[in-house]
């Protein structure tokens, strides 16, 4: 047998964690990691814990002391300090120490006989003396000399009891039976725009200073001061390498392209290169780096796509046929997704036999991008691609570039969303394109704002895309478009949106029923005009301006939501992590009529006091109102704003104080 037998102490229990430990949490840099545990022993002794962590690769732990609840819950946190990777774990024991003080303490109240009660106690103060070393060791021995001394009982007592003793006693606990956590767990540490961000994405080529021409880096260039003035700080260009020519899609994916057909930048692959290459009439590598740098003077990151697919005319159909699967005929298979065919697409055999060197290839690519300013990857359909491929290749590349970010574009099952995010994923699609009511909304935010799910799945929303014009924005008009960008800004803390399309609220479908743009811009070049009657861009900066000046709106957590009597108006609340920051919206989710109702706020979630008066700020609409008690009444009209962003303040001493604190 061995001492593992007499190791008392039981841990179980231990929040957070995902799937037992398997896959790490997600933090960024700056947050609490708080741990939560249920630890005792049996009997009725004393046991003592300790957070263990530190830093990936480090050999020595830090400690932090837990905290009791209550039932033997206890908690103790730590700061996630360095962007990379952390583990921590969770030690404990019984500690006869403090189980005799405890017990000292009652016998003596009782006045019982404690002289051998103390001559034990004396014996564990000699034995932590021996632990020690230096100062502490002197004075741990005088101490256990006083405790079994002749001294009077009461000065014996109040040596066993000294405060210092409390400190060294537990600094040099006897722990040779402690109970270990089975495993030590993991978290990923990334960059704060990780959680807080907010995208814009555009396609180059379509930007260029005359009709009808192909855009170009230097294009976007000049597009920049006016997205960062939006208040967006990352850009996401779809790919920008080669397109083959080979099945190239026409307007509206026809099968057949016209010689003037540009194809999808999805079809990646040409004479001129594959994956690292750059779409000649798009610049060069030079402009590429401007681009970058420009981008960043600006307060921008430049996102890129990454699509694990070739065009028939990439390099690596012909240097690795067999990273390709083929059909009786001996063809390539090229991708489907019923009724949908894209011939002017190969995907990629993840089960193929060369497997190795294609992992290898693929990392190369996110790499070599790195190497040229890029750490934001918008990753296209990644469920189509094997777990365990995203699992070493982005657990590869954040051990050497570990503030890099990918964001999965994974419109699937939620098991198969919630894995990929597990595998490592730093952001993650969302279903927010379809949840239009307010059930829906209520419960799928609640899902994704609390435990375990808050824990490894980082929400980012996005209204429309170039792929998907929901039916809510076909009908709903400017007032649709601002209301569900505003719901993408405040429920989430990073949201998208496909840039031109959503500011000039274009809303036109390739046919009825279906949720795909008529022209859209992946298979033809638009020269987009901003401005005019349908230009919403000042609403979109105004919003962005109070995400950024209010701390609630930049986190996934401390979301709340509060009961309204009418089912067309929602109303949610987001605090900071200090409950310094606290922001209440008030949305009507029918962009075509006039809602009232009355809300009624949920006050002790958000810390207010019920019998005292409090401001609310309309950060949308301006105006200062004071409110008393939850319930009070609301009324919003879809043609003047979608919602009431409210900043909540309770300085108010009285009514007749209400313009001091303006």
């Amino acid at each position: 047998m061995t001492d593992h037998g007499r190791s008392r102490a039981v841990i179980e229990g231990v929040e957070p964690k995902i799937d037992g430990g398997q896959f790490p949490i997600k933090r960024v840099e700056g947050e609490v990691v708080e741990v939560q545990a249920d630890i005792y022993t049996d009997g009725h002794d004393v046991v003592e814990c300790v957070l263990l962590y530190r830093h990936a690769g480090e050999k020595n732990w830090t400690e932090v002391w837990f905290e009791p609840l209550v039932n033997d819950r206890w908690k103790a946190s730590f700061i996630a300090s360095l962007i990379g990777r952390m583990e921590y774990t969770v030690l404990a024991w019984v500690d006869r120490f403090r189980s005799w003080i405890r017990d000292l303490k009652k016998r003596s109240e009782l006045d019982a006989d404690i002289e051998v009660n103390l001559r034990v106690g004396a014996e564990l103060v000699a034995d932590a003396s021996k632990r020690a070393a230096g100062a502490d060791a002197e004075w741990l021995r005088s101490v256990s000399e006083m405790i079994c001394g002749i001294t009077p009982i009461k000065d014996r007592l109040a040596a066993a009891q000294d405060p210092r003793l409390m400190d060294l006693m537990r600094k040099y606990a006897d722990r040779q039976f402690a109970t270990k956590y089975d495993r030590d767990l993991g978290v990923v540490v990334d960059p704060v725009h990780a959680r807080f961000s907010t995208w814009y994405e555009l396609f180059p080529r379509s930007f260029a200073s005359e009709p009808n021409q192909h855009g170009t880096f230097s294009d976007v260039i000049r597009q920049l001061p006016r997205i960062a003035k939006l208040g967006f700080d990352v850009l996401y260009l779809p790919p920008i390498h080669p397109i083959g020519q080979a099945y190239r899609k026409g307007k509206n994916n026809s099968p057949k392209a016209e010689p003037d057909d540009v194809g999808s930048p999805w079809g990646i692959g040409a004479r001129e290169g594959g994956h690292t290459a750059l779409h000649p009439q798009l610049g060069t590598l030079d402009d590429f780096h401007r681009l970058v740098r420009t981008a960043r003077d600006h307060g921008i990151r430049i996102a890129m796509d990454v699509a694990y697919q070739c065009s028939p005319d990439h390099p690596w159909v012909k240097e690795h046929p067999d990273w390709f699967r083929r059909r009786p005929d001996g063809s390539i298979q090229y991708a489907e997704n019923p009724p949908k065919k894209y011939q002017d697409i190969y995907p990629i055999d993840f089960e193929s036999s060369d497997w190795k060197e294609l992992w290898s290839a693929l990392a190369g690519v996110v790499q070599y991008w790195i190497a040229q300013g890029v750490t934001i990857f918008r990753v296209d359909n990644p469920h189509t691609k094997a777990f365990p491929f995203w699992e070493w290749m982005i657990s590869t590349i954040k051990k050497k570039d570990p503030d890099t970010i990918f964001l999965s574009e994974a419109f699937t099952r939620p098991k198969v969303m919630y894995r990929l995010a597990k595998v490592g994923f730093s952001q993650s699609y969302t279903y927010f394109s379809w949840r239009n009511n307010k059930q829906e909304l209520t419960e799928y935010f609640t899902e994704l704002s609390r435990a375990p799910v808050r824990d490894f799945f980082r929400p980012n929303l996005w209204p429309n895309t170039p792929d998907i014009l929901p039916e809510f924005l076909q009908w709903s008009g400017a007032p649709g478009f601002r209301l569900r960008l505003l719901l993408a800004a405040t429920l989430g803390a990073s949201y998208g949106i496909y840039g031109p399309a959503f500011e000039l609220c274009v809303h036109q479908p390739v046919a009825p029923g279906k949720e795909e743009y008529l022209n859209s811009e992946k298979y033809q070049l638009i020269n987009w005009t901003l401005g005019g009657a349908n230009d919403i861009s000042e609403f979109i900066g105004h919003v962005n301006k109070i995400r950024k000046e209010n701390p609630a709106l930049q986190t996934d957590r401390g979301l709340q939501f509060h009961p309204v009597d009418n089912p067309e108006i929602i109303c949610y609340s987001k605090m900071d992590a200090l409950r310094q920051n606290r922001v209440v919206v008030v949305a009507n989710l029918d962009p075509n009529h006039v809602q009232s109702g009355w809300v009624d706020l949920q006050l002790q979630t958000l810390g207010v006091e019920q019998d005292r008066p409090y401001q609310m700020q309309d950060r949308l609409g301006g105006g200062h109102f004071l409110w008393h008690g939850g319930r009070n009444f609301i009324q919003l009209d879809p043609q003047v704003a979608p919602a009431h962003v409210f900043v909540m303040r309770q300085h108010v001493r009285s009514e007749q104080d209400f313009d001091y604190f303006l």
